[in-house]
């Protein structure tokens, strides 16, 4: 499944990460790192007359945690061993909450592959971080530059 150059892929393709549970403690580290103490994600009593009706984890926090689960595939499946940069991501949205307790992984399907030259190429996924009920929770679009095969 280790993939080392651009060719290595195809649309179409599609992986999936093991899951991982969201705790509070995930949710405070983020808080105090990021300096963002909104109480919807940390304040018990302010988060229950919310329309969630408890604390929700970050959006940020879901993409961040949930679009590194997919590293656990092995560091060369999303990104070959002659990765070379993050490209880019777009059309990033938050469609439904990531609360305490859920188990979240990403998918992540390739859609696009662009050549750059003799030496590169983009892969374009289409990523979804999904909780245990299979609800897309956050949709985002990576793009990734790779190296080719010399021909």
């Amino acid at each position: 499944m280790e993939k080392e150059f651009f060719e290595d892929y195809e649309v179409g393709e599609l992986l999936v990460s093991p899951g991982r549970t969201i705790t509070e403690t995930d949710i405070v580290l983020f808080a105090a790192l990021t300096g963002d103490w909104h109480p919807i994600h940390t304040n018990a009593e302010y988060a229950k007359n919310t329309i969630f009706g408890e604390r929700i984890a970050h959006g940020m926090l879901g993409l961040t945690l949930g679009s590194a689960l997919i590293f656990r595939l092995g560091p060369y499946v999303f990104t070959p061993k002659k990765f070379i940069a993050f490209y880019g991501m777009d059309k990033i949205r938050f469609t439904a909450p990531i609360k305490i307790g859920d188990t979240i992984r990403c998918e992540a399907t390739v859609v696009e592959m662009k050549e750059r030259g003799e030496d590169t190429g983009t892969i374009a996924y289409d990523g979804r971080i999904k909780n245990q009920r299979d609800e897309d929770c956050v949709v985002f679009s990576p793009k990734i530059l790779v190296g080719r095969k010399k021909t």
